[in-house]
């Protein structure tokens, strides 16, 4: 079946996340909102660990309460599985007892580096060369044995590649490959790199393995200049970025989707129309002129 990993017969999908799951990011500018969402608007939650680890107080209680009424998923930040410095173990072992607390359902981080000699407070981009496929994938070989869990990697926006001796797709496959890991696919990510790095966006999605892919990511990103794209998670998903989730969903099968809204946050009837957009999409349903791709 779509999405089963034939190495090991194992569905890739989260068991807690429904094929067809839409997500919205845990910012504290939504709880409110989150508190009062109704049945159906939201199926679960993403946050960022490093965010809310140690949390006590009337932030740590509503924690608790979102992830007892929603499944929570982790999207981490700052283990720099491509960095040069020693992973950060008592670190992973603080994360490890967070996603037993609250049973996060996919723990996923992002395939670059965010330290070095401290931390840079940015996602930075790797070179793609066999060494760095060797390094980054031993990395996360140990992240996986320290939590006794696989991770998935996210493939992250750039605006410079350092050295370049194969393609973005050839090295993600190489890691993915040799890391033994899994894959939360940024669609936004995937638009903006074609137009910063001049590649086909439709080809890149095809030619990943569906078997790695466990989670889909979408969100907002800003046009700077011509031929550069910003990440920004900042405004609304455009229409593009709808198209190529729409042909992921076709390509891949239905995987759990996220919507990224960082700042900017709008009323929860516009983040609630893009869920319900996502929803659509995730269920085969005709929402995009196929052209907008």
């Amino acid at each position: 079946m779509p999405g089963t990993d034939l190495r090991s017969g194992v569905n890739p999908i989260p068991p807690s996340l429904p094929a067809t799951a839409v997500g919205l990011g845990l910012r504290r500018g939504l709880l409110d909102d989150l508190e009062q969402a109704l049945p159906g608007d939201v199926d679960f939650l993403e946050c960022a660990p490093e965010n809310w680890i140690g949390l006590g107080g009337a932030l740590g209680e509503r924690l608790r309460g979102l992830s007892a009424r929603y499944p929570l998923t982790c999207h981490g930040l700052s283990l720099s599985l491509g960095g040069s410095a020693p992973l950060d173990l008592a670190f992973v072992d603080q994360v490890r007892r967070f996603l037993d607390t609250h049973h996060v359902a996919l723990y996923s981080e992002h395939l670059s580096y965010c330290s070095d000699d401290g931390h840079l407070y940015d996602l930075l981009p790797l070179p793609f060369t066999d060494e760095a496929v060797r390094h980054a994938s031993s990395r996360i070989r140990q992240v996986q044995d320290r939590l006794g869990r696989r991770i998935a990697v996210e493939n992250v926006s750039t605006y410079l590649t350092p050295h370049a001796a194969m393609s973005e797709l050839a090295f993600t496959r190489a890691v993915l490959d040799e890391a033994d890991c899994d894959l939360l696919l940024d669609v936004n990510n995937v638009y903006v790199n074609a137009g910063n790095h001049g590649y086909d966006p439709v080809a890149f999605i095809d030619g990943l393995p569906a078997a790695r892919i466990v989670c889909l990511h979408v969100a907002g990103h800003h046009d700077e200049a011509d031929g550069l794209r910003i990440d920004t998670h900042g405004s609304a998903v455009i229409d593009p970025v709808w198209a190529l989730l729409a042909h992921a969903r076709n390509r891949f099968g239905p995987r759990p989707a996220l919507l990224e809204r960082d700042f900017n946050l709008p009323p929860i009837a516009e983040l609630r129309g893009e869920l319900q957009q996502m929803r659509r999409i995730l269920a085969g349903q005709p929402s995009l002129p196929e052209a907008a791709a």
